[in-house]
């Protein structure tokens, strides 16, 4: 049967990668019995880190989810990646879930993803802590991560333990509470409770005093009693802090090492005890696809079903399997729900909650649960399932627009259609993943957040779906112009035994203003040029327009008109004036002083405000116009204009110029004229590679 909501409580797992995220969900899961060995991350043998690249690559790639229970309590577990090229699935993990675990190494502090995923969480209004992993490392330090903590992210932190022992020496923790030192067995959960070391009583002391009076001032009533008695009982700052990181006035930072499974037992009892479960969170708020009023779902079994897709993951064999989470109602198997999103009905079969790769089929999934099914035909990421009686729509979960783009060239012939077909599976795991085909350039682009993030979705395609492509630098679209007028004419004969071709064509051409286009006119008069083949020597001008006369890129921004020409009562038809219209039009166009036109992009560039003159130094140098400057608290934003051939490389250059502080994003703005001497080398390269496809083609 579903679970009692106020049971339950769904916890996302946060932080910059490699910071022993997904080493903390695994020692959660032994702990609480779930698993009867404990996995570990660099042997691949982890619960949540089961996707091949995962394993390989020894980071998470994308958001998992398990569960266990833990003194009658049930815990999902949503292990978030925390590289920045996939750091868009934690956003979407955390919209699911009541609290979060920022995960801060013991060795480096906080780093830069750890800030952006506290960002994410702040977007959500979620109760946090904080656990500093790994202090059994080499050169690790709690105090050092302490003040990186409480410097860099947005909270009142305050420390609930401190660490006993250091580096290879750590085996336990104060409890600052109850002022009891737990000690960890190697290798295992169950904590031993001892009096605090003497040599770290003064120093707990003080920090004791330190948490009583940060509790004390989140309570009005409570902080007039600490400053009348001096000091507060145990009673009274349990209650209160748990209220406190409830209400996320307060941040605890708790230690740790989960490969250890030290201070793992406390983590949990702390998360039990004080973080919010479903049914202590506000209604969750959606509108009425039909009437588009405000509606809301209290997080009961009684009210009408509601839920939200959080993931989806393409599996070749099993088919689609959607991920999400019930925010009202009960789903029971071979049921039929309501895609509000889509409106569209889907069909249920088996209903199952998550354990890594594994799903464990269940009776009914309740309100606060987190579960999976198969084969939704019409569901993706972001879509509201209800019932269709109370249909729903919540907000849809927002994915940044992907900055980076590779085009992909089939490394088989034919294997076009199964590319696309693929990726089309891909992007629906994947929302900040896009595809698209550039008719101009002629190529097949996929963009991402990153390098990394392509990558690894091409080796995704290639093991999933059987098809291999290499990534290529995407084509710039440039565009060609004219700058004067000019005007001159064509005449073109054909005679090969019977019927010949003939036609003469004047024509002259103007330029138009930017974003002119093309426009076409004529200036015919008695008659030299029947009105029936107008359009012909328009038919034959389009073959130019879009193959261009400098280096093969489309013709824009200019007005042509026929003044006059010559027939032939016999040989003049079609086909001889489309010839000769294409002709003359060329002619033109290469004496009216043609130009190449750029891509110009808008560019938004966000960084610590400390970076902003680098970024731009280095956007003058990619031919930068900086358009300005809007200072954000610690952050600025740079505003500029720079050629799109200057900035295809710029995602992996800002990622190290910032140290992956920094983000951005880019527009089209409009077109302008190359400067002439990269014009010159871009017409030299054309005409390289158009001598070279001919060579081969003989």
């Amino acid at each position: 049967m579903a679970i009692d909501v106020t049971k339950i409580r769904n916890l996302g797992f946060v932080g910059h990668g490699g910071v022993g995220k997904t080493s903390l969900v695994e020692a959660i899961l032994y702990a609480a019995g779930a698993t009867t060995r404990l996995g570990r991350v660099d042997d691949g043998t982890s619960v949540t880190d089961s996707d091949p690249d995962e394993i390989k690559r020894k980071i998470t790639i994308s958001t998992a989810v398990a569960h266990c229970d833990w003194k009658g309590h049930r815990l999902h577990l949503v292990d978030a990646p925390g590289y920045g090229d996939f750091i868009a699935d934690a956003r979407a993990g955390l919209r699911v879930v009541e609290g979060a675990i920022g995960v801060v190494c013991g060795v480096a502090g906080v780093e830069v993803q750890t800030e952006k995923v506290w960002r994410f969480a702040n977007d959500y209004n979620l109760p946090r802590l904080a656990f500093v992993n790994r202090l059994d490392r080499e050169r690790s330090d709690f105090f050092r991560a302490l003040d990186s903590m409480q410097r860099r992210l947005k909270a009142r932190l305050i420390p609930l333990q401190l660490p006993i022992g250091a580096e290879a020496g750590f085996k336990g923790v104060v409890d600052l509470v109850r002022m009891k030192a737990c000690l960890s067995a190697p290798g295992s959960p169950k904590v031993r409770e001892e009096a605090i070391p003497g040599d770290l009583s003064a120093q707990a002391q003080e920090y004791r005093e330190k948490l009583v009076e940060a509790v004390a001032e989140t309570d009005d009533d409570l902080l007039a009693k600490y400053l009348e008695d001096g000091s507060l009982e145990e009673g009274a700052v349990l209650q209160a802090l748990r209220k406190a990181i409830a209400e996320g006035k307060l941040v605890p930072i708790l230690c740790g090492s989960a490969t250890k499974l030290i201070g793992v037992g406390p983590l949990l009892d702390l998360i039990m005890e004080s973080f919010p479960s479903p049914a202590d969170r506000p209604a969750v708020e959606g509108t009425d696809p039909k009437t588009k009023q405000p509606v809301k779902r209290e997080p009961t079994a009684k009210a009408p079903f509601s839920a939200l897709v959080f993931k989806t993951v393409a599996d070749p064999h099993v088919g689609k399997m959607t991920l999400f989470r019930v925010y009202s109602g009960t789903l029971a198997p071979n049921s039929q729900l309501y895609n509000s999103t889509r409106q569209a009905r889907e069909r249920v079969g088996q209903v199952a909650v998550p354990q890594g790769k594994e799903q464990k089929p269940v009776e009914a999934l309740g309100p606060g649960e987190i579960g999976v099914v198969a084969k939704l035909k019409e569901t993706v990421t972001g879509d509201t399932l209800s019932d269709e009686a109370h249909a729903i729509l919540f907000p849809p979960i927002t994915f940044p627009e992907p900055p980076m783009s590779f085009a992909i060239q089939p490394k088989a012939r034919g294997d076009e259609e199964k590319i696309s077909s693929a990726l089309a599976r891909l992007a629906e795991e994947d929302p900040s993943l896009r595809y698209h085909y550039n008719p101009e350039t002629r190529q097949l682009l996929v963009s991402g957040q990153g390098q990394l993030h392509i990558e690894v979705t091409m080796d995704r395609m290639r093991r999933k779906f059987g098809t291999d492509v290499t990534l290529l630098p995407p084509r710039v679209p440039y565009r060609e112009t004219i700058t004067r007028k000019a005007d001159t004419e064509y005449t073109h004969k054909k005679q090969t035994g019977g019927a010949g071709q003939y036609a003469k064509v004047f024509m002259r051409v103007e330029p138009l203003s930017r974003g002119g286009g093309f426009v076409y006119d004529e200036e015919i008069r008695g008659g030299s040029i029947s009105q029936q083949f107008i359009p012909s020597i328009e038919k034959g001008i389009h073959q130019v327009l879009e193959q261009g006369v400098m280096a093969g890129y489309p013709i824009v921004d200019v007005k042509a008109i026929v003044y006059d020409g010559k027939m032939h009562p016999v040989d003049s038809k079609d086909i001889a004036f489309q010839v000769a219209g294409r002709e003359v039009f060329k002619l033109c166009v290469e004496q009216a002083s043609p130009v190449l036109l750029e891509p110009i992009m808008t560019v938004e560039v966000t960084v610590p405000t400390d970076l902003a003159g680098d970024v731009i130094g280095d956007l003058n140098s990619r031919r930068g116009r900086i358009l300005g400057m809007d200072p954000m608290g610690e952050t600025t934003l740079v505003r500029a204009q720079a050629p799109m051939a200057e900035m295809l490389n710029y995602e992996p250059h800002l990622r190290s110029m910032s140290g992956g502080r920094g983000s951005y994003s880019m527009e089209l703005a409009h077109y302008e004229e190359v400067p002439a001497h990269l014009a010159a080398k871009l017409v030299a390269d054309a005409k390289a590679e158009r001598e070279k496809a001919q060579a081969e083609k003989h």
